[in-house]
């Protein structure tokens, strides 16, 4: 197996089919409503892992000001052409910024503070956490929200199912053909609690053909998050809001 690339990376197809992927998640279904009802109407959202601007985009249709912060630049880019073709009264009502969310510093606050789709369970639990956190706090407003989307712990222990040569997500595409999506690797180490995982991509034309594939790591960590939020000021506000079959959104206030 060649060398895989990470996950997001320039070239990679993980990026250019980012929306693809997304919209075809059963288990992300609604949580753009979640996110809403938990940020005062017409308030400020600051987004932790923007991506390529899924939430970013309708959150504001939803008369939120909205900033999102985004790492890889290859997301970024996506967010910020569809911006672009956006009428300006709604366009002024977003932002998009490259930055770590575990040290980025916007120097303002905001009524609601979300990291979803996974995004702070793609950095190690410990410091990038914390400072992810410590980042959460910095920017909210008193009284104000964070939620943070992780998975649960029982499915990353999940192990491989099925045929590796069978895809587990099967797509069509843009431009008329098919992303497939291939497992080729699925390690749980539970002493760290987290998840390996090695991903195939491959871009098909509307014959059949490949155009382009892409092997791509991820990992995947687990840690309860309410011990570092409590480090910096923010208590659970509620239960765990349960989002699909995989995952769970993590709610806190700050005093």
């Amino acid at each position: 197996m060649a060398a895989p690339r990470p996950y997001y990376a320039e070239r990679g197809l993980s990026a250019a089919f980012y929306d693809t992927v997304a919209g075809a998640d059963a288990d992300i279904l609604d949580d753009l409503s979640i996110y809403a009802s938990l940020a005062t109407p017409g308030g400020a959202i600051l987004e932790l892992g923007a991506g390529t601007g899924r939430l970013a985009l309708a959150l504001a249709a939803r008369g939120f000001q909205v900033a999102g912060v985004e790492i890889a630049p290859a997301m970024l880019a996506q967010a910020n052409a569809k911006r672009s073709e956006l009428e300006p009264a709604l366009a002024q009502r977003i932002e998009f910024r490259r930055g770590d969310m575990a040290s980025v510093d916007l120097n303002r606050t905001f009524d609601l503070v979300i990291c979803p789709y996974f995004a702070l369970s793609h950095l190690p639990c410990g410091v990038a956490w914390k400072n992810t956190f410590a980042v959460t706090a910095r920017h909210l407003r008193p009284g104000g929200r964070a939620a943070f989307h992780l998975p649960r712990l029982e499915t990353l222990r999940l192990p491989p199912c099925g045929d590796p040569d069978a895809p587990f997500m099967d797509e069509p595409t843009p431009s008329g053909g098919r992303l497939r999506l291939y497992m080729r690797e699925r390690i749980f180490e539970a002493d760290e609690s987290r998840l390996d995982q090695v991903v195939e991509y491959r871009e098909f034309d509307a014959r059949g053909q490949v155009l382009r594939s892409s092997l791509e790591r991820l990992a995947y960590y687990w840690a309860d998050p309410a011990p570092l939020a409590a480090q910096h000021g923010l208590t659970s506000d509620r239960a765990p809001i349960g989002l699909g079959g995989s995952g769970e959104i993590h709610v806190f206030v700050k005093a």
